[in-house]
């Protein structure tokens, strides 16, 4: 009844924050964080109607995944990921959210092809340039996606791109950050000729509402 009831009053906040900046909350997908939660609670979510979970490390996710084998849900591979644990997500996760490298997706180019699987690809890009994080600099993204895009990896479709804000910074510095993303993402669309590449993934709990009037279309809470 709690998870149910958080769910509830989550997607009820993502509504009124879409309404209040005249979107539509159908734009907007909630990833719910469920790194450290037990099976039983992520069935509690799903018994609830949540579709899409976020995880962060291999070693956590993959024994739920096998064990929940639900083909309605979409998993989220949301954390950094090193390339020695590539292997692990064509097949198990729908979705990875940090590319940051090209050695990364030949890895999981190469896994996916032997899978026969296809994984959703968000390129993390590090808008606020701070050392401390992961991601491919603003200024190297299109030079990045041009290299992607020469080696032609079918079984990884680029869909958009991901950033974390600064944490505790004011909100005019957090929504400068994921306008910034925006920005980017339209940018690299038009140049690129990417019709698929329409999804920004940016916000968390404590931030998902002003990244929603920035344009996200995956919050992770």
């Amino acid at each position: 009844d709690a998870i149910a009831s958080n769910l509830l009053r989550v997607k009820q906040s993502i509504a009124d924050a879409a309404r209040a900046c005249t979107r539509s909350s159908d734009a907007i997908r909630l990833i719910a964080v469920s790194k450290g939660h037990s099976k039983e609670a992520i069935v509690a979510a799903i018994a609830a109607g949540q579709k899409d979970f976020g995880e962060s490390t291999t070693q956590d996710a993959l024994p739920k995944i096998s064990q929940l084998a639900n083909p309605s849900i979409d998993w989220h591979f949301i954390g950094h990921l090193q390339t020695n644990k590539a292997r692990f997500i064509p097949g198990n996760f729908s979705w990875l959210h940090s590319l940051d490298s090209l050695d990364l997706a030949r890895k999981l180019s190469r896994r996916a092809g032997e899978q026969s699987a296809t994984v959703n690809i968000l390129i993390e890009v590090n808008v606020s340039r701070d050392p401390k994080k992961h991601g491919i600099a603003p200024d190297a993204l299109p030079g990045f996606i041009e290299k992607l895009l020469e080696e032609n990896p079918a079984a990884l479709p680029l869909r958009g791109l991901m950033t974390i804000a600064p944490h505790d910074a004011p909100e005019k510095d957090i929504r400068a950050c994921f306008a910034g993303l925006r920005r980017l993402r339209d940018d690299c669309r038009q140049r690129f000729g990417l019709k698929d590449f329409t999804e920004l993934s940016m916000g968390m709990s404590d931030d998902y509402l002003a990244a929603i009037r920035e344009g996200a279309t995956m919050v992770r809470v």
